[in-house]
């Protein structure tokens, strides 16, 4: 006879009121074990659509500037009647004060950059590279006396913290035997360093595209030291909680990006235009500022692992996160091959 473990045995002989009434509570037992199953296993149910997408626009990165003013993403995600909320980064620093909010689900920084945020706490993981970029050099106006790094002991330089042009300052000057001490960084935003710069208020600004390549050309500024090797990757973050909980979407987000990277390869002339007039430069300033970016390495894995491990020592150095943090393990962390790979693959497949 069938019965329940510390529980007397069933009789067929109980009355009608009885039976009903174990049975509403064996009915009862299974949803409630049916649901600590589900609550253990999320695994088991797919997510609904988020009912909003938050990710940002930046001058820097053209693929989002391409994405925005085509409307591809909207249409991307019509059928599941996800909103698209467009939020302009100024600088990897608002990117990433926006991702640890939660203010943007998805963000646009440097590599340095999101290593910095992830020491220090910033929940988020490094899906998608849109650039291999040159987008950062220290610039002097064109009549400067300062013709060497050694030069800059003792002067001005605007940079905008926690982005990738100051930590090229910081590293630009260790190569000359120089720290932050030996210099008054002076912190502004990316178009607030170029006016400071034209204005004599500061000697030197860690510049930042397109407003570098603008003051190259509309002021004749003067790239005082330039290091492809020490200008980080651009990355596209995404939170931690919002990779786990909309795996569908981000694969939605990315498709997008791939199609606006192989578009931009196909269509320079067009995605100048498009620079110019989002980011309100000249054309030749969009061009300039294009030429200096590789868009041929979409895939996060070994080259951002190796190129950031062998940068980071710099955010020790300059004691910009805390003496005991292991760098490493924290960008094993931050670099998620994953989610890019199918659909990458399925373009080069193609």
């Amino acid at each position: 006879m069938p019965f329940l473990r510390g529980a007397a045995p069933l009789s067929f002989i109980q009355t009608p009121r009885r039976a009903s009434a174990v049975v509403r509570n064996l009915l009862l037992a299974a949803a409630v074990a049916a649901s600590a199953l589900a609550s253990v296993a999320p695994g088991a149910a797919q997510a609904a659509p988020p009912a909003e997408l938050k990710l940002d626009y930046a001058y820097y990165s053209p693929e989002s500037l391409v994405i925005k003013r085509n409307g591809w993403l909207e249409q991307e995600l019509a059928a599941d009647h996800t909103q698209v909320k467009w939020v302009l980064s100024l600088g990897s620093n608002r990117a990433l004060e926006y991702l640890n909010s939660g203010a943007i689900d998805i963000g646009s920084t440097a590599g340095l950059a999101a290593v910095l945020g992830k020491a220090n706490g910033n929940p988020i993981r490094a899906v998608y590279v849109f650039s291999r970029p040159e987008w950062t050099a220290l610039v002097v106006r064109k009549d400067s006396p300062i013709r060497t790094l050694a030069d800059l002991k003792g002067k001005k330089i605007a940079a905008t913290k926690g982005t990738d042009p100051f930590l090229f300052t910081l590293r630009a000057l260790h190569t000359a035997g120089l720290s932050r001490d030996d210099v008054e960084i002076v912190n502004l935003q990316h178009p607030d360093g170029r006016v400071a710069l034209a204005n004599a208020q500061v000697d030197a600004w860690a510049g930042l595209d397109p407003h570098m390549a603008a003051a190259q050309i509309d002021d004749g500024a003067r790239l005082l030291y330039r290091n492809v090797d020490f200008n980080t990757w651009g990355l596209l973050d995404a939170r931690e909680d919002f990779i786990s909980a909309h795996p569908d979407t981000l694969a939605h987000v990315l498709k997008v990006y791939e199609k606006a990277r192989l578009w931009i390869a196909a269509h320079p002339e067009e995605t100048a235009k498009i620079i110019a007039e989002e980011s309100k430069i000249s054309l030749p300033v969009a061009k300039l500022q294009l030429s200096r970016n590789d868009f041929s390495q979409p895939q996060p894995g070994a080259k951002q692992l190796a190129a950031l491990k062998a940068a980071a020592p710099i955010l020790t150095q300059e004691q910009l996160v805390k003496p005991d943090t292991n760098l490493n393990q924290v960008i094993d962390g931050l670099i998620d091959a994953k989610p890019a790979q199918p659909i990458i693959a399925a373009d080069a497949g193609k």
